[in-house]
């Protein structure tokens, strides 16, 4: 199998090493726009470099991995599917909605086989906390709790071009609410703080949100996101339940530190990025699109999962402008 990975940035370059290390993954043909990056990978992975993008698709491969700069997703994303390739796109397809259910038009045409990265479903934590919601350990669950917390904002150039907050970040903690719940959300009311550093105000973004969110059997779901925790990274979701409640992302690395006088100390090395804390389930999902390629698996995220996460998100965007509650339904046409 010969895979084909456009973007050889940050994510990009660690999907790109999984891949290298994945025994049934075969061959690497990398491409980016700035053809010395790419080749600088594939020097240090044994890979081959293409000069250009076009020559990705013209050189021939089996399967497509596209972790380049958002705009270009959709775009890659479309030509992959009409061309009969299966595609692994990191999230978001499109930078809004209207070009997000374009591009799902695309794909379904022509049939074509998509995986959508949201690595989350892949993490442990998580994926035990689904387990334990479906089987009713916790009873009947009353309240959800998610949070992401980013240690620094990330460069100007990114946040102009990563669709907001709700989009680019709290999108994860959408597709939770719902894959760990197996719930719809059915109603959001969102607002948001600039009141940080002045990169959010010109990016027409916030640095700081809060969500509630309503799922279709009354359960309610907070979820906040910051860029700006200093503490470090800090991801988390509680599950309350009748019966007892859980917490993913609590450990020994958490950024957080208890008032109590017989509290838990607080982290000696706390978590520093999202890479970091997710390598496993970056891994994990890439070994998942090896699978689907060669017909051993069921896609554990298509585009039409990566859609409902995304139309929360956008929802959200709406809450927050127009400073009111709003219903999925209301998206339904768009």
């Amino acid at each position: 199998m010969r895979i084909g990975l456009i973007g050889t940035g940050r994510i990009g370059s660690f999907h790109a090493a999984a891949l290298a290390r994945h025994r049934d993954a075969g061959s690497l043909l990398l491409a980016d726009a700035e053809p010395e990056r790419a080749a600088r990978l594939a020097d240090r992975l044994g890979a081959t470099a293409a000069p250009s993008v076009d020559q990705v698709f013209t050189w021939g491969v089996d399967a497509l991995v596209v972790a380049c700069a958002t705009e270009g997703h959709a775009e890659l994303v479309v030509r992959a599917a009409r061309g009969g390739l299966p595609v692994f796109c990191e999230k978001p397809l499109a930078p809004d909605l209207a070009r997000t259910l374009a591009v799902l038009r695309e794909v379904g045409a022509v049939g074509g086989l998509l995986q959508v990265g949201f690595m989350r479903r892949f993490d442990a934590g998580y994926r035990t906390a689904r387990e334990l919601v479906r089987s009713g350990a916790l009873g009947r669950l009353h309240t959800v709790r998610t949070m992401t917390a980013d240690p620094a904002p990330p460069p100007a150039a990114y946040l102009a071009a990563s669709g907001g907050l709700y989009r680019d970040c709290l999108v994860h903690d959408f597709d939770m609410a719902r894959w760990v719940t197996g719930r719809e959300v059915a109603e959001v009311y969102a607002t948001g703080s600039d009141a940080g550093p002045a990169l959010f105000r010109e990016a027409g973004d916030v640095d700081t949100a809060a969500a509630v969110l309503t799922l279709d059997d009354g359960t309610l779901v907070t979820s906040t996101g910051t860029r700006c925790n200093g503490a470090g990274y800090d991801v988390r979701m509680e599950l309350a339940g009748e019966l007892d409640q859980v917490s993913c992302g609590l450990d020994d690395r958490t950024p957080i530190a208890s008032t109590e006088p017989h509290g838990p100390p607080p982290a000696s090395k706390p978590w520093t990025g999202f890479l970091e804390r997710f390598a496993p389930a970056y891994e994990a999902e890439l070994a998942a699109f090896v699978r689907l390629v060669r017909g051993e698996g069921a896609n554990p995220c298509d585009g039409r999962e990566a859609l409902a996460a995304f139309r929360v998100a956008e929802a959200c965007e709406l809450s927050r402008r127009e400073r009111r509650p709003v219903r999925l339904e209301e998206l339904a046409d768009l």
